[in-house]
């Protein structure tokens, strides 16, 4: 009796401990199932943020937009433009509002403005470089790390998923120029003989560089033709500068080597050339007085024919 009751014992025990580690085997493996749920729903989420926000064809969009923003010329805007303002007699009269802004307030806007367009470009650049940093960091996570190793960085990877958020937010804002704010008065009261003073409001604004049409532009004998436009393709031009040369290694004295011509379209033709000489010809929008930031301008080399070439291409097309 004694003997069945130990045997009996024995057994319940053994069952006991069983039917534990089925416990433990099934929370455990609940748990795993429970991680590996957790797993893939904090990857899909980095995923999709990488494969929108941040995919390489955003990243090289504003690397493009950066690159433009760099070439193109950034102007002070003034609103508004004109005011009535009364003169002498009494009469009111619409005045530019250029005429009434006092002159050393101006000049010092202008500096500012130029010195927040270099910040902002500075900022566009820094902000997109912390942007491919940080892509190149989640995509590690991602294809590297292991489960448990994802999981475990995933307040890191989270705190990093919401600065970068915050960089693309910042970066976004800083494609179009901002406002300036007035910290002095730019227009004399003495001026507006008793008209109220209106809430003037300065701002930056953008104009696209010129680009020369390499396939537009040739060189004859003794002229050159040049053809150039902007990339949003401006159906009116305002009037720009025609810078050329004549390249030569010999001291830079010698007669025609310079020249500027004002140009009110998008195409000049260049007449007094030497032939068989290279020249370079720079294209540039004209200076004005609420230019604040240029840094670029395009380019081109172009060489005049010799007389013994005209005469080759002569006897080829007759």
């Amino acid at each position: 009796f004694l003997t069945q009751q130990l045997s009996f014992g024995i057994m319940t025990m053994i069952l006991n401990k069983f039917e534990t580690s089925l416990e433990a085997t099934a929370r455990s493996e609940e748990q795993d199932n429970d991680s590996w749920e957790r797993y893939l729903e904090r990857k899909s989420l980095v995923l999709q943020y990488l494969h929108s926000d941040l995919s390489l064809h955003h990243l090289q969009h504003y690397q493009n937009k950066l690159e433009l923003l760099k070439k193109c010329y950034f102007y002070l805007e003034i609103e508004p433009k004109h005011i009535n303002v009364r003169d002498e007699n009494h009469v009111m009269h619409r005045t530019d509002i250029l005429q009434l802004i006092d002159p050393c307030q101006f000049q010092r806007m202008k500096k500012v403005g130029k010195t927040q367009t270099e910040i902002q470009l500075s900022l566009f650049t820094e902000l997109l470089e912390q942007l491919e940093r940080g892509r190149q960091e989640l995509s590690c996570y991602v294809e590297v790390c292991d489960m448990i190793t994802f999981l475990s960085q995933w307040d890191s990877i989270r705190q990093r998923l919401s600065k970068l958020s915050k960089f693309m937010e910042t970066l976004l804002s800083l494609q179009v120029p901002g406002n300036l704010h007035v910290k002095h008065h730019l227009v004399s009261h003495a001026n507006l003989r008793g008209t109220r003073l209106p809430n003037i409001r300065l701002s930056l604004c953008t104009r696209m560089p010129l680009i020369f049409d390499r396939k537009e532009s040739f060189a004859h004998k003794d002229w050159a033709k040049l053809k150039w436009f902007t990339e949003n393709q401006e159906t009116h031009l305002e009037p720009c500068e025609l810078h050329f040369k004549l390249l030569t290694n010999e001291s830079q004295t010698e007669v025609g080597y310079g020249r500027i011509q004002e140009v009110a379209s998008n195409t000049c033709v260049v007449q007094d050339l030497q032939p068989g000489r290279s020249y370079e010809f720079t294209i540039r929008r004209s200076d004005t007085h609420t230019l604040v930031f240029k840094k670029w301008h395009d380019i081109i080399i172009l060489k005049t024919k010799t007389n013994a070439v005209e005469d080759a291409d002569s006897s080829a097309c007759a």
